[in-house]
């Protein structure tokens, strides 16, 4: 092969390498280190407490047939526009809006909110930390065996409601079924361990309570981890993600072996996806929504991330291969996870002598109540306990990396000039401050504000940001021209290749989100927790945090058709066309369709500069790709 040599302007800076072809931003140090930290980003929390449950709940196996048809009808459509998207200008979320301009504030939308996740995702993160640190002892502080024994000198986590008025000759009765008999009469063990020890949780959020300072420690040593993965922006936390997306692969195989040996096992697979699937769910429009909402949210479009990530690409990445692999990968990891999850739910249903549906839970009820429970029933009990921390943390921290990267992203593509070099002074003061909002959710009531920011801002605000999306870049930038950007980027393709994405960006993704969006409105319930119902300021206040994200879609609208100049069809006509610094970020990858930027533009290079980032590259045969 061969290779026209160039030599590189290169200026040190943490976050861009010297193999670099963008010296501006930095790029990724290889394709894996890209790959993993998609995959880890996709992959959360939710694959694991939230998927298998949802299966369970909506028909076993036959779930599985809505849920594929949604990964291609909302799920991969939205994830490879969003990813081509990032890549093709080398942008994050809010100036890859210069595509259309009048909808910039959709970028501002999805920078909040995953502002907002990152305050209550890092304290979800803490519980972990805080259960792994519990985890070191024998026997395991919320197992039955330690009914009680007391914890930190003031909680006791016993059955006494029971116990108290038990004869001496039912003493002799078995620790397994004493708990058993507690648990009926009020909370089981490891429920009151949750309540009362980790979250020290008071009786409503009007009750606020004193910082509970474990967690509060652990949640500054969580934000310690993410602050130091990302001190170097994607130079380093690319680096920890060969650890943090794998590492949770290796546990969950370990907990399926385990889990299949154990006694009743199959039961827990059997109403996970077995047998007892049950096709006549699939008549339930609740089941068809459920699947939308959980590919939607378990793929992690619209939150800016996929873009952030993204546009550290080198400009001729493949994003369609990309695309195909996470969001199959993604999938194809709940389907897995849940056959871990269930086949250890089974064996505790055989323990307790319960339906597995007495003991299968979501969320919190599943990583901090029924699975701890579960796996305090096992041999070497804490061994099983810390690596099902160590994997909540891992996944956690992958999704987390990509929330902050979208907030620095941002703010260093508002502020080049003045944040370029100050890549870790950026990661610290986000970091840092963070930590400082979260604290609220680390007191007595800090369950609850994690569950109203939960409602509020991670729901329905990311369809709505989505729905804009798509119908901004289909409709107003235009679909068409989008392939040809893409094409730029990983080839030209045919006409057959490309009718499946036009017909889903063009109509079937806006009319399933549409779907999804009214649903969940119309549906839409005031959030509670367990039995607790929240009072009217904090509902009243979840609504601000609402309108707070979406408020800056209209308002920057009106700004950018008020800036605009001419009569009003004029101004909305200059608002959805590009700026003329839209394209790709480098003057070589411009080509013809793009062109030089204007003299103006603050962005502009010289010529001379420009080409230093360009090598003519011939690759293995008589096909020449470009690079830069």
């Amino acid at each position: 092969s061969l290779s026209v040599r160039c030599v590189h302007h290169f200026t040190c800076h943490s976050h861009v390498g010297q193999e670099d072809e963008n010296t501006d931003r930095g790029n990724w140090s290889s394709k894996r280190e890209y790959m993993l930290s998609m995959i880890g980003y996709a992959v959360g929390l939710g694959n694991v407490w939230r998927f298998p449950y949802l299966a369970y709940k909506h028909g076993g196996g036959a779930f599985l047939i809505p849920y594929t048809i949604m990964l291609a009808v909302a799920g991969l459509p939205l994830f490879f526009m969003e990813s081509s998207f990032g890549q093709f200008c080398s942008q994050g979320p809010i100036n890859v809006w210069k595509a259309v301009p009048i909808l910039q504030g959709v970028g501002i939308t999805m920078m909040l909110v995953s502002t907002f996740v990152a305050i209550y995702y890092n304290v979800i993160i803490a519980y972990s930390i805080y259960y792994l640190f519990a985890s070191f002892q024998y026997p395991l502080p919320w197992s039955a065996k330690d009914c009680n024994s007391t914890v930190n000198d003031v909680y006791t986590i016993c059955c006494f409601s029971m116990a108290y008025n038990i004869t001496a000759a039912a003493l002799n009765v078995t620790e397994n079924q004493t708990c058993q008999n507690g648990s009926t009469a009020g909370q089981s063990p490891s429920e009151k361990y949750w309540d009362e020890v980790a979250l020290q949780r008071t009786s409503s959020m009007n009750e606020t309570g004193p910082v509970v300072w474990h967690l509060a420690l652990c949640l500054l040593l969580a934000w310690i981890l993410v602050g130091a993965a990302l001190f170097k922006g994607i130079k380093s936390s690319g680096k920890v993600v060969y650890f943090t997306a794998t590492f949770p692969y290796v546990v969950l195989f370990i907990l399926l072996i385990r889990g299949v040996t154990l006694e009743g096992a199959k039961d827990g697979i059997e109403f996970y996806i077995g047998s007892k699937s049950n096709l006549t769910k699939l008549a339930d429009s609740e089941v068809w929504k459920d699947a939308a909402t959980q590919i939607f949210f378990s793929l992690s479009v619209a939150w800016g991330g996929l873009m952030a990530l993204s546009s550290y690409n080198k400009f001729y990445n493949n994003s369609y291969q990309d695309s195909i692999i996470v969001c199959i990968t993604n999938c194809g990891t709940s389907v897995f996870a849940g056959f871990a999850i269930f086949s250890i739910l089974g064996h505790m249903a055989h323990v307790y002598q319960r339906p597995v549906s007495e003991v299968a839970d979501a969320g919190f009820g599943l990583a901090f109540i029924a699975y701890p429970d579960a796996l305090s029933k096992l041999p070497i009990s804490p061994l099983w306990s810390i690596l099902f921390f160590v994997m909540l943390i891992t996944l956690g921290l992958d999704s987390q990396f990509a929330g902050i990267e979208v907030i620095a992203t941002c703010l260093q593509d508002a502020y080049p000039k003045l944040l370029k070099s100050k890549r870790g002074i950026v990661t610290t003061a986000v970091c840092t401050v963070l930590f400082l909002l979260g604290l609220p959710c680390v007191t007595g009531a800090g369950i609850y504000w994690v569950n109203l920011i939960d409602t509020f801002c991670a729901g329905w605000i990311l369809l709505v940001a989505g729905l804009l999306e798509v119908l901004g870049l289909s409709i107003l930038y235009g679909g068409n021209r989008f392939i040809k950007d893409i094409e730029m980027m990983i080839g030209s393709k045919s006409a057959l290749f490309w009718l499946w994405w036009r017909a889903c960006w063009f109509l079937i993704t806006p009319v399933v989100l549409s779907i999804i969006l009214v649903w969940s409105l119309y549906t839409f319930t005031s959030p509670t927790y367990g039995s607790v119902v929240y009072p009217d300021w904090g509902i009243s206040l979840g609504w601000c945090m609402t309108a707070f994200c979406l408020i800056w879609i209209p308002i920057l609208a009106v700004w950018k058709v008020y800036k605009a100049s001419g009569g009003p069809w004029q101004r909305i006509k200059a608002a959805c066309s590009p700026t003329e610094d839209w394209g790709p970020y480098l003057e070589c990858h411009r080509g013809e369709r793009y062109g030089t930027r204007g003299a103006t533009d603050p962005n502009k290079r010289s010529k001379d500069h420009n080409l230093t980032y360009c090598t003519n590259v011939f690759v293995q045969s008589k096909y020449p790709r470009f690079y830069c």
